[in-house]
């Protein structure tokens, strides 16, 4: 417990470029005969600064702490990264940037996840690390995401998705999408105080012993998603 008792991480990943939506990919006949998969990992410096800055203003809202994640070891790619990152931290002297192998990051987050507070990486590897994050809370139905554009604005939604394989059974978690209309306040609307108040009201919920079945284990009281979801409304009232 003491692991991620009060752990709260942000994690902004860069989803206009890198290899995930890379122009050249696709799969190709070799000469010999075999076929070859390909996806290039680029990313230009005006993505790098862009989210690089949202990442800084971020940091200097929250504890004034950024670590980037890269593999500026092996990738030229993230070379220019890191280079971009320490270039905007002299913007930002109250910040206190650090840097960290993607793979040292991922047994971090395990290990002791209590000295991130955000960080900041790209595509691909923010998509493996927010779902191993999401795991620290016990599920991956605890954790909202958005999707922003410059401007603070695009979608909102559990990082799981939409989860149909368990639509209409009443056992979904409905935490995430709670959390994410709390984000969505905060980030999109500048409703700061009405944010606090449902993630409030979520983590009352939680201290009461309700649980859904993801994260339900013995000594905890078990309801469905819709139990869940009347709970937390009761509690808004009372925060």
């Amino acid at each position: 417990r003491e692991t991620w008792s009060g752990l709260c991480i942000c994690i902004w990943r860069e989803m206009r470029g890198g290899s995930v939506v890379g122009v050249t990919r696709g799969v190709r006949m070799l000469e010999n005969g075999g076929r070859q998969g390909f996806n290039t990992y680029v990313y230009s410096e005006s993505e790098m600064r862009r989210i690089a800055r949202v990442a800084f203003e971020s940091a200097r809202k929250r504890n004034k702490k950024l670590c980037s994640v890269d593999k500026a070891n092996v990738l030229e790619v993230t070379v220019l990264w890191r280079e971009i990152m320490d270039e905007m931290a002299s913007e930002y002297p109250d910040v206190e940037l650090s840097h960290m192998y993607v793979d040292n990051a991922a047994m971090q987050l395990v290990r002791a996840p209590k000295q991130f507070d955000v960080m900041v990486t790209g595509n691909m590897f923010g998509d493996i690390l927010s779902d191993a994050a999401a795991m620290l809370t016990g599920s991956i139905g605890m954790l909202p995401s958005a999707s922003l554009d410059k401007n603070n604005k695009g979608m909102y939604e559990p990082c799981h998705g939409s989860a149909p394989d368990i639509a209409g059974q009443g056992v979904a978690n409905p935490l995430a999408t709670i959390l994410s209309a709390a984000m969505m306040l905060r980030y999109s609307l500048g409703h700061g105080q009405a944010a606090d108040a449902i993630e409030k009201a979520v983590s009352k919920v939680l201290d009461q012993g309700l649980r859904t079945a993801d994260i339900y284990s013995e000594g905890t009281q078990r309801v469905g998603t819709q139990q869940m979801g009347e709970a937390v409304v009761a509690a808004l009232q009372t925060v």
